[in-house]
């Protein structure tokens, strides 16, 4: 999956590599240091909690808290003169925007909308000069609930949207915005707890997928596998409670592949799990495009397969050859450090590499055309 950017900027040499050819850690090294010698973000301080400054660190929408915290408490990219700055972050949550602003039942989001609106007329563009030079175009956002696309396209559509729901048929603009990993943290102390897997020669099933049966593609799955083939585990739900997940987690940790089949919306934060527990995530989603697909080549390190063809999964998957799979699952191993939340932030782990991400898009809208 290699996405095209503009050929005549060629400054940042993307961390590309094919299926025959192992990651180039030099060019991810000379990617991610121009990132450290030339990005300064200004974070605004206004805003209200619990919408804004008030993160929330557990769950499967914990990636918009987790980069929230550790940008607001960063002091290597972040600078308090915001003439300084070349980006501006906007530190809202999607998730407590729904959890304290929708009503119930209601079917709208108008009130979400006009909330953030009001921020953007009343606060950032009345009080700063920096919103209205650009439009916007150098501020970004990041925000993983499923509404946040349709939170943010009409009065932030000029804004660099990491967006876990990054659904190219609703809205997603690529060489803008850029696809959030959506990370299910069960631990907010502990976010790399029970991290790893076992090697390749253990793992004893094929392939596995637990999960609530939404959206259109899930019940296609389990119609054609589900109890149909001891070697894969697929499966509606594996119970409730601390048993079940931890035998939810082990199936992760002993499956090759881990099927990453989209529910209502394009992500699931399987594909995240996935390499957490060094499984080889099996992406079913169309319209999905990936985390950090701007440097990374998924299909060194994923098998994507169409969603037309869940019928003949299996046979897809017994056809690639042993050694591949080891391959797959070692470049698994070698990406993991790009998908963890450590405590404090880490070089090339996940915050490092939303904000590369950010930056490499906002580098490519001002380079000449």
């Amino acid at each position: 999956m290699h996405i095209s950017h503009n050929p005549k900027y060629t400054m940042i040499t993307p961390w590309k590599s094919s299926l025959h050819e192992d990651f180039n850690m030099k060019n991810i090294c000379r990617s991610y240091e121009l990132m450290e010698q030339t990005l300064k973000v200004y974070t605004y301080r206004e805003g209200e909690r619990p919408v804004f400054h008030q993160p929330l660190t557990k769950g499967i929408y914990a990636s918009e808290g987790w980069f929230m915290k550790q940008m607001e408490g960063n002091t290597q990219f972040s600078v308090t003169d915001p003439r300084k700055a070349n980006l501006f972050y906007m530190p809202f949550s999607t998730r407590r925007l729904e959890l304290f602003l929708y009503v119930p039942n209601s079917h709208s989001s108008k009130n979400l909308v006009e909330y953030l609106k009001n921020y953007l007329d009343d606060v950032i563009s009345s009080k700063y000069p920096f919103w209205n030079r650009t439009g916007g175009a150098d501020h970004f956002l990041v925000a993983c609930h499923d509404w946040a696309p349709h939170e943010t396209v009409l009065h932030m559509s000029r804004c660099i949207r990491a967006l876990c729901h990054a659904d190219v048929n609703e809205g997603f603009v690529i060489g803008k915005d850029t696809s959030l990993p959506e990370t299910n943290v069960r631990s907010a102390t502990n976010p790399l707890r029970d991290l790893g897997g076992k090697p390749p020669s253990k793992r004893q099933i094929l392939a596995f997928f637990a999960g609530d049966i939404n959206g259109y593609l899930r019940p296609i799955l389990l119609q054609y596998w589900e109890n149909k083939d001891p070697d894969m585990k697929i499966s509606s739900h594996m119970g409730r409670g601390t048993k079940s997940r931890e035998n939810y987690v082990q199936h992760m940790k002993n499956s090759k592949y881990c099927i990453c089949a989209k529910g209502f919306e394009v992500n699931s934060p399987r594909v995240v799990e996935a390499i957490f527990y060094e499984c080889v995530p099996v992406i079913i989603s169309d319209n999905f495009m990936p985390p950090f697909f701007e440097v990374l080549n998924w299909e060194a390190f994923a098998v994507l397969i169409p969603e037309k063809n869940i019928p003949n999964l299996k046979n897809i998957l017994l056809s690639i050859p042993e050694e591949k799979y080891q391959k797959l699952q070692m470049r698994v191993r070698r990406v993991q450090q790009h998908f963890l939340w450590n405590p404090e932030p880490v070089k090339y782990d996940i915050f490092h590499m939303i904000l590369h991400s950010i930056w490499y898009n906002r580098i490519f809208q001002v380079s000449p055309r």
